[in-house]
């Protein structure tokens, strides 16, 4: 194998997420309604305890198969 294909892209969890906020937050509220749909909750914070989760189970740089990266 050459060393392009061992080779792993790394991404920043943290901006990712912050790029893509608002998708995330309506993918996040889409499930929430569809497997709870009578609950009533705070979309804010709903999200924010989201990326908290996020940030808890991910490192800062997470490494990717370059595969899932287009530069």
């Amino acid at each position: 194998m050459g060393m392009e294909e061992n080779w792993m892209a790394q991404v920043k969890i943290e901006d990712v997420v912050y790029h893509l906020d608002s998708e995330f937050k309506k993918a996040l509220e889409d499930t929430i309604k569809k497997y709870a749909p009578d609950l009533q909750f705070n979309h804010q914070e709903a999200f924010r305890f989201f990326l908290r989760r996020v940030y808890h189970h991910c490192s800062v740089w997470e490494d990717v198969p370059n595969t899932c990266v287009k530069v």
